[in-house]
């Protein structure tokens, strides 16, 4: 031990000589077969390490660590180490570089942002008369550019994969992650309070928000397309500041991916498939994080070509690969101006003679406007909160959102998913394709058909009436056989679909459009190409 400490002493003193004898840096690539590893980690002590994988390599890490005693899992993050040194120097170039960053030339040609942070960290270093190894310039590097370009100490959870949501509670409290193998998860990550404070305000005012003491509050979307609810100071949480990221997936969801994880089977999707094309209008409800945007955005993927399509919604989440695609966003007040709302946009959206109309949840005034579009020939697609398809229909005939009764009938299809496990794994079902047949003459009373239900009994969904289908089967001339035909067909070309891996949500899409354009032609060409690999 004390020869450990007097290595360290004199590594030190060695460093501060070669500052003092001041030299040139320039920027060497990082060789982990010369330069050694950035980052090490020998365990949690109690803990069994579970599983270790890169974040953003080579500067840090996951390591998944096992308490068998208590039965939990901890997750650490694990970023390169600082000697005192390094700490003073990443202490002065956090200032000076961030400087230099905000009075760049405009003349600079350089437009790489990890070049132009390397270039100002070796102009820094080379003023201070500073020479350090590759080693130490690449992990002050990462620091830097975790704080300029990331996300500061939260960089490493949004870099995870793995990772849906990410919680703080308080100040120096761990944050925890909803990981997608290890569930609720315990982090090494802690803010303490002022640098809370400043993290919440930073990631508001990255987002064009205002939070204050006075407006302690806020809802928005982080430039990556993350979800974020923010809390600031004690005034409505009175352990300290907080916040939630619902974090955004890069690549939307396809049908492909939902068969895959066995949200929906073959038949309701191919349903669905008909029902959106025919302009059927949809709702999916469900409880949080059950999954009704994904999957409505994934329906949409069904969407012919070239029909105009509008989405409205408070925070962007919706991704389509559609050619004539209108996205809006409602805005809340800022220094001027007035609120605009999602009713100001859906009001404006009819102005632009939409086909199919998109919004992100129906909660209040909006939803009558969208049910006279629906009365008025545009196919409306929306999600709302609601656990089964009564309850969904009694919040949508009362207050606050109080759509009458005749209007709500304008509804053909209400999809109820669910949160829940399937051998112990959690997971998401569309627990009810439900129709809505009408207003019931002896009870006065909206009525509806479960077109198909999930037991979760055996993990299975069951085939019930299908009147839905039955009426684009007149309105298309099509007799029973023409209809089963049909729906054969695309069951079979999902099917072939999913055998050969097609889960980019461009490359579904192409393969759909290509269907509508010829659909014996598109099944040919899948029935042609290989299978992917297991």
């Amino acid at each position: 031990m004390v020869r450990d400490e007097f290595t360290k002493v004199r590594d030190l003193i060695a460093r501060t000589a070669e500052v003092l004898r001041g030299g040139e840096v320039e920027v060497e690539a990082y060789d982990p077969a010369a330069h050694g590893p950035l980052v090490s980690f020998e365990g949690l002590a109690g803990y069994e390490e579970v599983d270790r994988y890169w974040l953003d390599a080579p500067f840090v890490f996951a390591s998944i660590n096992y308490d068998a005693e208590a039965s939990e899992h901890r997750y650490q993050v694990v970023e390169p180490d600082l000697d005192p040194l390094e700490q003073d120097l990443l202490a002065s170039l956090r200032e000076d570089v961030r400087g230099h960053l905000l009075y760049r030339r405009d003349d600079d040609v350089e437009t790489d942002p990890e070049a132009v942070l390397q270039r100002a960290i070796a102009e820094r270093l080379g003023e201070y008369a500073v020479r350090i190894d590759a080693a130490s310039f690449h992990r002050l590097f990462y620091y830097l550019h975790r704080s300029f370009r990331g996300y500061g100490r939260l960089d490493p959870l949004m870099h995870d994969p793995y990772v849906e949501d990410i919680s703080c509670d308080g100040p120096g409290i761990p944050i925890f992650a909803y990981h997608d193998e290890y569930t609720d998860i315990e982090t090494n990550v802690v803010f303490e309070t002022e640098e809370l404070d400043s993290f919440v305000v930073q990631l508001a005012q990255r987002s064009g928000r205002h939070i204050s003491v006075g407006t302690p509050v806020a809802g928005t979307t982080l430039p990556d397309g993350s979800r974020v609810e923010l809390a600031l100071g004690e005034e409505v949480t009175p352990r300290g500041s907080a916040f939630t990221i619902r974090k955004y997936a890069e690549e939307p969801l396809t049908p492909i991916d939902l068969l895959d994880y066995g949200t929906y089977d073959l038949e309701s999707m191919a349903y669905l498939w008909l029902a959106i094309e025919r302009n059927r209008n949809l709702v999916f409800a469900g409880g949080t994080a059950a999954g009704k945007t994904t999957s409505m955005n994934a329906i949409s993927m069904f969407i012919p070509p070239r029909s105009k399509v509008i989405t409205i919604e408070d925070t962007r989440e919706l991704a389509l690969y559609h050619d004539n695609w209108l996205s809006s966003v409602t805005r809340e007040r800022l220094s001027e101006g007035a609120d605009i709302t999602m009713y100001d946009l859906l009001r404006a959206a009819l102005r632009h003679r939409p086909e199919y109309i998109i919004v992100g949840e129906v909660r209040g005034e909006e939803a009558i406007t969208l049910f006279q579009a629906m009365n008025t020939g545009h196919t409306t697609l929306s999600t709302m909160h609601a656990d089964s398809v009564r309850t969904a229909i009694n919040r949508l005939e009362n207050e606050p959102i109080g759509v009458p009764r005749q209007m709500v009938e304008s509804l053909d299809l209400l999809v109820v998913q669910r949160l829940t496990r399937v051998d112990g794994e959690r997971t998401r079902r569309a627990a009810t394709v439900a129709e809505i047949e009408g207003i019931d003459d002896r009870t006065g009373e909206l009525d509806y058909g479960e077109a198909f239900t999930w037991s979760p009994t055996d993990d299975s969904f069951s085939v019930g009436s299908q009147t839905v289908a039955d009426g684009i089967r007149d309105e298309q001339g099509w007799s029973k056989s023409d209809l089963l035909r049909e729906l054969k067909r695309r069951r079979r070309f999902l099917d072939a679909l999913r055998e050969r891996g097609v889960n980019d949500y461009r490359r579904f899409t192409a393969m759909v459009n290509r269907y509508y354009a010829d659909p014996e032609a598109a099944l040919a060409d899948l029935d042609a190409a290989p299978a992917a690999a297991d």
